[in-house]
């Protein structure tokens, strides 16, 4: 037997799914996707599954794609109603890179998918790294609606695929980048989603306290029954999370938090221990449990 090669590189996949509520459809999906499947986590409040998937540079691509196939078969983004911004059916597929030196690998992956993406009829929008710095809240501000009104008058057009949005299946975003962490906090009663929204603005960037690399909206969780604060840590080594939890609590008491999908273990240094976390799961435990070089 042959020794493993010194580094293969290993790219993630993070496609989210405008469905949160069925179980059925989930599974499905989550089979679809034909590649090592590391987390899936549904919410029906926010109405959306994020997925996370590994696999090397020339099989991620296209396993991102029949998963994106699968979703696009059962999700009709018309019908569709739920608190997360969207504009698709599958409204974000990014490929991360976990070291610097995969970076262009995981450009080229992303590249690849959204051609593949767009040969099947539906139209991809690049974001991050792959257009620019435009960003993901532009290319959603007004929804679906919006987004097609734009295409309209020209003053937007896909990357890839058709020059309309997709009937049923809206668009997709695509890019690279590294490790995003997907992160939810929620107040203890008697906070309202007013008391959400306004620590929103705060703490995100661009707010009176600007907390760097944080995208933050406030929003009433029904099932639950809380209101929420929920984020998106672009880069994770600018702003730890207990730094973020602070900050929050500096205006409401926190009840809890949440994490999506993966996240990287130093993100949580020095985390407070009175603050519980759902769904809380690191990228190295999860790649931990997999075989690095396998087919």
């Amino acid at each position: 037997m042959t020794d493993p090669p010194t580094h293969v590189t290993t790219l993630l996949a993070v496609p989210n799914v405008s469905e949160g509520r069925d179980p059925s459809a989930i599974e499905a999906i989550g089979a679809a996707f034909d590649a090592r499947l590391l987390d899936v986590h549904s919410d029906p409040d926010h109405h959306r599954t994020v997925f996370t998937l590994a696999g090397r540079p020339g099989r991620l691509a296209p396993a991102v794609r029949d998963g994106a196939l699968a979703s696009i078969e059962r999700v009709d983004l018309a019908l569709h109603g739920g608190l997360h911004p969207r504009v698709g059916a599958v409204d974000v597929a990014p490929i991360v890179f976990l070291r610097e030196a995969d970076r262009g690998a995981a450009c080229a992956e992303a590249l690849a998918l959204a051609d593949m993406l767009g040969a099947e009829q539906v139209p991809v929008f690049l974001y991050g790294i792959l257009a620019n710095g435009r960003t993901r809240a532009d290319l959603r501000r007004g929804g679906p609606v919006a987004l097609a009104q734009r295409i309209e008058r020209g003053e937007l057009m896909p990357d890839f695929g058709p020059r309309g949005l997709h009937r049923t299946a809206g668009a997709v975003l695509v890019s690279a980048r590294p490790p995003l962490i997907a992160f939810n906090v929620e107040l203890a009663p008697p906070a309202t989603v007013d008391d959400a929204r306004a620590i929103a603005a705060r703490i995100r960037e661009g707010g009176p306290e600007g907390l760097d690399s944080v995208r933050a909206i406030g929003l009433w969780l029904t099932q639950r029954g809380v209101a929420q604060v929920s984020m998106n840590i672009e880069d994770h080594t600018t702003i730890r999370l207990a730094d973020v939890v602070a900050a929050i609590d500096s205006h409401a008491t926190v009840a809890e938090a949440e994490l999506v999908g993966l996240a990287p273990r130093h993100a949580f240094e020095g985390f407070p221990h009175d603050v519980p976390v759902r769904n809380k799961r690191l990228i190295e435990d999860a790649l931990g449990a997999t075989d690095p070089w396998a087919d």
